[in-house]
């Protein structure tokens, strides 16, 4: 299916390559964004024209906030496995104790606030694929760093902190969603169908700490009402080991991919291997470009193992494929 961009686009796009400065940059990306026609075969070019909007308006607002304080290290952290988790919440709630219990990273773990200063990686194990979490430096009214912009931006999903052995938790946590709104960084239960091009929305799961400090169980009732149905919530306890292996369901969950494993033609399926995974919902043809870049354009049909077809069927390139199929695909 083509995108069938209009001219009125290509001339908008013609005023953005010529643009000198960041505004008139963005004006015409904004103006290619309400032009672009908005269905199935342009949400590549949709998604490449928010990243854009994205990242000049946040250069837009940084410059006129004045110059960013310098910090040390580079903090362009490669993408990993299924996908990039972010780790965001108040001081103190659990956030490096809780990386270093799913993965091999080392963060520095202690009792007193802002032991996080910079992004530490790790790689978690999660229903048969690899998800990396990066955990961030705390944040509240008065402590932001500015690289958390930058980190979001390019992660899938985030875990919001709330932290069960203190009374203010609650109050705590919404500082931290009011603060990264602020920066247009918006923590949401799912992505919004209509969304604003200037804001970047992360799919998000409220993780609740310290599930075994004594108080717990009140304040996670009192809690309650104020978490309502915003996002889905796991409690965990780090010391016992509550909760771990359902959280770890629910990064995959909040993922929304799928996993699919290929076949070569004439032989027995390999499903102990690691998936390829896609987004829900992809077809043969977008699971194909998963693979490799040139096959999304090549492959013209497949054949399919799983629930949506009968085994070994003969799907074309528009076929919805389903997590935990075989494909063969036949270019």
């Amino acid at each position: 299916m083509a995108v069938n961009l209009p001219p009125q686009y290509h001339d908008a796009e013609a005023r953005y390559k010529k643009a000198q400065s960041a505004a008139d940059k963005l004006t015409a990306l904004r103006e290619m964004w309400v032009i672009l026609p908005k269905h199935k075969a342009s949400e590549k070019v949709q998604a490449a024209l928010k990243t854009k909007i994205s990242e000049l308006t946040d250069q837009i607002e940084q410059e006129k906030a004045g110059p960013k304080k310098s910090a040390p290290g580079s903090f362009k952290i490669p993408r990993q496995g299924a996908g990039t988790v972010v780790f965001l919440g108040p001081p103190n709630a659990g956030k490096s104790a809780l990386l270093a219990s799913l993965t091999n990273a080392k963060p520095e773990v202690a009792a007193y606030p802002f032991t996080t200063r910079e992004p530490i990686p790790g790689m978690t194990d999660t229903a048969g694929v690899k998800v990396q979490l990066i955990d961030l430096p705390p944040i509240t009214a008065d402590h932001y760093e500015h690289f958390v912009t930058d980190v979001t931006r390019s992660a899938d999903a985030a875990v919001l902190f709330l932290d069960l052995g203190n009374d203010d938790g609650p109050a705590e946590t919404q500082t931290t969603i009011d603060r990264l709104k602020n920066a247009r960084r918006e923590l949401v239960k799912a992505k919004p169908a209509d969304d604003d091009p200037t804001v970047y929305y992360l799919p998000t799961v409220l993780v609740a700490t310290k599930a075994d400090d004594e108080a717990a169980d009140i304040r996670l009732e009192m809690a309650r009402e104020w978490i309502a149905d915003r996002f889905p919530l796991v409690v965990v306890s780090v010391e016992r080991g509550d909760g771990l292996a359902e959280l770890k369901q629910a990064l995959f969950d909040v993922l929304g991919v799928m996993r699919i494993h290929t076949k070569q033609p004439g032989k027995p399926a390999d499903t102990t291997g690691a998936p390829f995974t896609c987004p829900v919902g992809s077809t043969v043809a977008e699971f194909a470009g998963c693979v490799h870049t040139d096959f999304e354009e090549k492959v013209k049909s497949a054949r399919v193992w799983g629930s949506g077809a009968t085994p070994g069927q003969t799907v074309g390139r528009d076929h919805v494929l389903h997590d935990g199929d075989v494909v063969e695909l036949q270019v």
